[in-house]
């Protein structure tokens, strides 16, 4: 099968010293060998505009669309980079994106208030080896900071706020004996992470690949895995929808799942071709693509650690009315 083309359509500002973001979708003119089969058969490709970010989370969905896996259930995919899942979350309910990639505690902030939106797919998952995942807490190279309890009264930065990092934060501060509510958390753009703390604007940083790598490959320091230290076997974001859309159209919604159950599956089982799907939507130099962390690339949904952030989201005062679980996640028609 003819792989898909990337197209690109600059949407979302950021360093230019360190990435520059692209979006990708449809391709070449020319059909595919999938499309000519579907208009052989009398049918034709539905199209689909898909709200990612910029970081190897998003890899699998890449893949997904130059393997041609998209195709084979129907689906003509746009992607378009935002800088979180905050940001997304609203264009899903506005209509300008048909699915979208956020990070769970802002899935189930959104849920708490009311919206009508569903996990429908995973994301990454935490590899469960501190010092060998994808997201890290680090810190200057001179820092006196040795933990994350180092940091109470310190300025910490994260990409957006009210989301997944603030979440896992909190809890590591204060499983580690420290007081949850103690870092300043102010937002930066992952891109701009490095920068903020080469000039001392901020004390420590919570960056996730390729970020993470590019901080460290500058001087930066690790003490502490956010992701894979507090809570075991993190799912930390998935794909999801509005519920009209599940609605008014479950057989689409069911192929996106089916399509990215795929794709999630073959980037856990291709790791070399997740790692090189990046320079498709980034621009990172090769030598510093092997040295990434990847995350894991589950098929399911992780129901206990999703329940686990619900409890956390109520505990931090995220939330105010509890998000029943199985109102929070499509299972699919």
């Amino acid at each position: 099968m003819k792989k898909r083309g990337i197209r690109g359509s600059l949407i979302a500002a950021a360093a230019a010293s360190l990435l520059v973001l692209t979006s990708c979708g449809g391709g070449d003119d020319a059909p595919t060998d999938t499309e000519q089969e579907a208009a052989q058969d009398g049918g034709e490709l539905t199209q689909i505009s898909v709200g990612v970010i910029p970081i190897v989370d998003v890899a699998p969905i890449y893949l997904g669309v130059q393997e041609g896996i998209f195709e084979e259930h129907g689906l003509d995919v746009e992607l378009t980079l935002a800088q979180g899942g905050a940001a997304i979350i609203p264009a899903i309910q506005s209509g300008d994106f048909d699915f979208g990639f956020s990070n769970m505690t802002s899935l189930v902030i959104a849920k708490s208030q009311g919206l009508p939106l569903q996990l429908v797919a995973p994301g990454p998952q935490t590899t469960g080896e501190p010092g060998s995942d994808f997201s890290s807490l680090l810190v200057p190279e001179d820092s006196e900071a040795e933990s994350i309890v180092d940091l109470e009264g310190q300025r910490v930065a994260v990409n957006t706020l009210n989301n997944i990092n603030d979440t896992v934060l909190k809890e590591g501060m204060r499983q580690e004996g420290g007081e949850r509510d103690s870092m300043e958390l102010v937002e930066v753009a992952f891109p701009d992470m490095g920068g903020q703390l080469e000039s001392g604007n901020v004390d420590a940083i919570m960056a996730v690949e390729p970020f993470a790598t590019l901080a460290k490959n500058a001087g930066a320091r690790e003490i502490y895995s956010p992701y894979a230290q507090p809570i075991e076997d993190l799912m930390i974001a998935g794909y999801f929808t509005n519920t009209d859309k599940i609605e008014n159209d479950p057989e689409l919604v069911d192929s996106f799942i089916a399509a990215m159950k795929e794709s999630q599956q073959f980037a856990e089982d291709n790791p070399e071709a997740a790692k090189e799907i990046l320079s498709e939507y980034t621009e990172i130099e090769p030598e510093v693509v092997e040295q990434l962390n990847m995350p894991r690339f589950p098929q399911e949904i992780n129901r206990e650690s999703t329940e686990r952030i619900i409890e956390l989201s109520e505990e931090t005062g995220l939330i105010t009315e509890s998000v029943d679980i199985n109102e929070l996640i499509y299972e699919g028609s």
